[in-house]
């Protein structure tokens, strides 16, 4: 009798537990880039089972890209994707039948910056006028560079540029072979620490303290999931709330949940880039007022008039087809500072 009570005991626990997993809803989720501690709310939410917690069985794979992530959502082969608002910009502008949104924004200020060695005479972003600006073609900072000329009140054509490999960027500020970089203000300057350097031996200027109104990471989704799915984006939402608070209070949480997806990352680095991250683009005082995860939609309007103007596009999109608010929680819910 026991053996017996036993038995249909097991199997309703495993018919319980096929039953709950195949009610998960599955999520493929692309990565903008590699696995930083930058994406620590995505990863915390994983390994913390916040994901699992909102019904949600989520796969995480590397990016080679914002644009490379847009291309993943649009295509069908991902469901939703850190991706730069700026490359949705692009796209939508060019594929209004077909846009794309973002439903969280991740960084409330751009990580886009120009930085100079310490020593230089450019003590101010105007002062670049006759120097030469070295950067990728592709580099997000560089691409939106017209536009941050026309902010601080310089002609762009007034600066000379210089394209390289991206592994090249640092090595030749260093050697002075340019007067100055643009990229993103964490990578420089963990490449500039890595090359033997101090962070204080360079000056960056980050472009939203010198009017550029640019937002930039932010969760983009699929079309199609977001219309089958939209229960699941708001569970998906919450979790990484939840987990973007333990990457702001509890940083060495984010470290070790990359370390835990990458084990060849560096955990020094990768706490290094986060202090930076979290510092410039993250916990802004914006959302210690406001809260984590939305915008200011007629500071968005203002932005994609500014990469409008970058880009060269002649029809661009407007800030209610580029974002929706809807699938956050409320305002109370969403404060990852305390």
């Amino acid at each position: 009798m026991i053996k017996r009570f036993l038995a249909t005991a097991t199997a309703v626990s495993i018919l319980a537990a096929a039953v709950s997993a195949q009610a998960a809803t599955k999520v493929r989720l692309t990565l903008d880039w590699v696995p930083q501690s930058t994406h620590g709310p995505s990863f915390i939410a994983q390994y913390e089972g916040y994901f699992k917690a909102e019904g949600l069985d989520v796969k995480i794979d590397a990016g080679k890209g914002s644009a490379d992530a847009v291309r993943k959502l649009v295509s069908g082969t991902h469901d939703l994707g850190w991706a730069d608002i700026n490359a949705i910009i692009q796209y939508n502008a060019k594929n209004p039948g077909k846009a794309i949104k973002t439903v969280m924004m991740l960084y409330e200020q751009p990580p886009f910056s120009i930085c100079v060695l310490a020593k230089s005479s450019v003590k101010s972003p105007k002062m670049l006028v006759g120097k030469t600006l070295g950067a990728p073609v592709f580099d997000a900072s560089y691409k939106l560079f017209p536009a941050f000329a026309k902010a601080i009140g310089i002609d762009a054509n007034s600066v000379k540029k210089k394209n390289m490999d991206p592994r090249l960027r640092e090595p030749m500020l260093l050697r002075g072979d340019v007067d100055a970089i643009s990229g993103h203000i964490f990578s420089t300057v963990l490449a500039v620490k890595a090359a033997g350097y101090k962070e204080e031996d360079i000056r960056c200027f980050l472009y939203g303290d010198h009017g550029m109104e640019s937002y930039a990471n932010g969760i983009a989704v699929s079309p199609a999931f977001l219309k089958k799915h939209p229960e699941a984006v708001k569970g998906f939402i919450r979790a990484t709330i939840k987990a973007a608070r333990d990457t702001v209070l509890r940083p060495q949480m984010a470290v070790d949940a990359v370390k835990k997806f990458q084990p060849l990352a560096n955990a020094a680095v990768e706490a290094d880039r986060l202090r930076l991250g979290v510092n410039c683009c993250i916990a802004t005082p914006w959302v210690k007022k406001n809260g984590y995860g939305d915008v200011d939609m007629k500071r968005l309007q203002r932005s994609i008039q500014q990469a409008a103007l970058a880009y060269g596009l002649k029809n661009p999109p407007k800030a209610e087809d580029m974002f929706d608010r809807s699938y956050l929680p409320p305002q109370a819910k969403r404060y990852i500072h305390k």
